[in-house]
């Protein structure tokens, strides 16, 4: 596979960006962990013509302000991911077989069956892992977009 199979590259972001955990301060604000190599994948995607946003079933300032300042879209509190997907794509008037999602639990299931490249990181849900045409040797948080940017832009 190559930059020139993708369009598009939709990734979830806890599980896929994070190592999936939260810390949770004593008056309640959130915070994350995210691998910076992962924003300099998402540069080279788009410095190869690939779109890049974040689609997640959060709603949380921490997923604004990392897709900020990535300079990426972010739709957010996606409870049906699926129906966000299609949206998407009509939107953005792209060949779904154009399109890679990069999830890591069973509610992303619905949003992969819809494009040509499901991936996955490592760590992801054993349902995720059987449905991703590509799984990634990083665990979420730790480099995924990194290693898809390697493999789409070598």
């Amino acid at each position: 596979m190559f930059s020139s199979d993708i369009d598009l590259v939709i990734l979830d972001f806890d599980g896929v960006l994070t190592d999936n955990r939260v810390y949770v301060m004593e008056d309640g604000r959130e915070a994350v962990a995210c691998h910076r190599g992962d924003g300099w994948g998402i540069g080279i995607l788009g410095q190869a013509g690939i779109e890049v946003m974040i689609l997640s079933t959060e709603s949380n300032p921490v997923v604004s302000a990392r897709a900020t300042k990535l300079g990426i879209e972010c739709l957010q509190g996606c409870d049906d991911k699926a129906s966000a997907m299609s949206g998407i794509i009509n939107r953005k008037k792209v060949n779904p077989s154009r399109v890679m999602y990069v999830g890591n639990d069973t509610n992303d299931a619905s949003a992969m069956a819809l494009v040509g490249h499901p991936a996955a990181p490592a760590d992801a849900h054993p349902s995720i892992l059987r449905i991703a045409k590509t799984v990634t040797k990083a665990k979420g948080g730790y480099g995924v977009v990194r290693e898809i940017a390697d493999l789409l832009v070598p």
